[in-house]
């Protein structure tokens, strides 16, 4: 992947994402399913102008939709995703989630 804006896509704003960010400097992303970590880093690192120590993914499953979305005989179904959990160098910050 070429352009790192493809690579990460947005920021996840939760309560975990809330907690790992003051406890121990970790943000999470929703990120390209087909980014590997390195790649993950570099987009990190370029976009915001910090440095990454750590990049841990998890890989979620689309999932069915409910029967109410039902058209005929076909079903519809979510994406898979990938999140990325990024732990940045200490007394750095993103001002992505501050905002929020």
């Amino acid at each position: 992947m070429s352009d790192i804006r493809l690579i990460v896509k947005r920021p996840v704003i939760t309560e975990k994402s809330t907690a790992l960010k003051e406890a121990s400097n970790r943000y999470v992303f929703k990120v390209d399913v087909h980014a590997n970590k390195r790649q993950i880093k570099q987009a990190v690192e370029k976009l915001f102008n910090v440095h990454v120590k750590d990049v841990r993914t998890a890989v979620y499953a689309g999932k069915v939709t409910v029967v109410m979305r039902r058209s005929g005989r076909f079903t519809g179904s979510k994406s898979r995703w990938k999140k990325a959990y990024v732990t940045i160098a200490e007394g750095e910050t993103i001002d992505v989630f501050d905002v929020v």
